[in-house]
């Protein structure tokens, strides 16, 4: 029989991550895209506890991901629920919980030196890491993208929700942005997907 893991992840860390996964009180669902985010982690009212990742990840970004999940719920479960989200605690769990899987039975070899550099110090996510995120969106099905950082200075495009903006400017890693109907500046990081108007 299929393991159901097995669509989302690569093949050698499955049974750590059920082991991960082993735990009476936590749920773990597979949703639908979601474009705010790549999973979540809740306490819920019954005292259980539920972790959610998007089915349209590519199989290293979705372990990435249930990982850095499961790792709220570790830090939860030891430190209590006074810690920041993303503080110290989490950041120090979701270190340990990653080491087993960064090798090349489970990672592309050219992903590993950037995984290395990004777990000194995770962040809230790993799309603020641009290099990394450029690398793991390389694994992706639909490989025909256009980043904000492949157009010129001055092109018009529009983002996933349709807002459309007017790119201006490099700064030190992001691009300034103005949004053509209210005028307004916003930032973009290198890596944000983008349709060329």
């Amino acid at each position: 029989m299929q393991n159901p893991l097995q669509s989302y992840i690569p093949e050698h860390s499955i049974p750590k991550v059920e082991e991960l996964l082993a735990h009476e009180k936590l749920d773990f669902i597979v949703k639908k895209e979601r474009k705010t985010r790549h999973g979540d982690y809740r306490k819920l009212p019954n005292g259980r506890h539920l972790i959610t990742v998007n089915a349209n990840l590519n199989s290293y970004r979705f372990l990435i991901t249930l990982i850095h999940e499961i790792a709220h719920f570790e830090a939860f479960q030891k430190y209590g629920r006074l810690i920041k989200p993303h503080g110290k605690e989490w950041k120090h769990t979701f270190q340990h919980l990653m080491l087993p899987f960064l090798n090349p039975d489970v990672f592309p070899k050219e992903l590993l030196p950037l995984l290395a550099k990004h777990f000194i110090n995770p962040k809230a996510t790993s799309d603020t890491d641009h290099v990394l995120a450029f690398a793991l969106k390389q694994f992706d099905e639909d490989s025909d993208k256009t980043y904000i950082f492949e157009i010129p200075i001055g092109s018009v495009f529009k983002i996933y929700n349709g807002r459309q903006f007017k790119k201006i400017k490099k700064r030190v890693k992001r691009f300034e942005c103005i949004e053509i109907k209210t005028g307004k500046m916003y930032l973009f990081n290198p890596n944000v997907e983008i349709e060329v108007i």
